[in-house]
């Protein structure tokens, strides 16, 4: 997969968390807001969405990882990294 911009990787975010709550309203989620109290994801909902997540972006997500995808600009950014670093030749 090609590295993805903040714009690309909140739209997977947000597109992946859609399909897990699919009237959530992301007007009522800050980006620095914990999106799973917010929309009240529990945690299986929260496995589906690390799930969808990896699947959409072909990068592994290991439970270490979990607390960098709290809200929605951490997930973000944590996709940017990582599709970053998936992408850059292993020297």
């Amino acid at each position: 997969m090609k590295p993805l911009d903040n714009t690309e990787a909140r739209t997977v975010v947000e597109e992946s968390i859609s399909r897990i709550v699919p009237d959530a309203d992301f007007t009522l989620v800050g980006p620095d807001d914990k999106f799973r109290d917010v929309l009240e994801l529990d945690s299986l909902d929260f496995l589906s969405l690390v799930e969808l997540l990896a699947e959409r972006t072909g990068i592994r997500i290991d439970e270490e990882d979990y607390p960098e995808l709290t809200t929605l600009s951490d997930a973000t950014r944590f996709l940017v990294d990582r599709t970053k670093d998936e992408a850059s030749p292993a020297l």
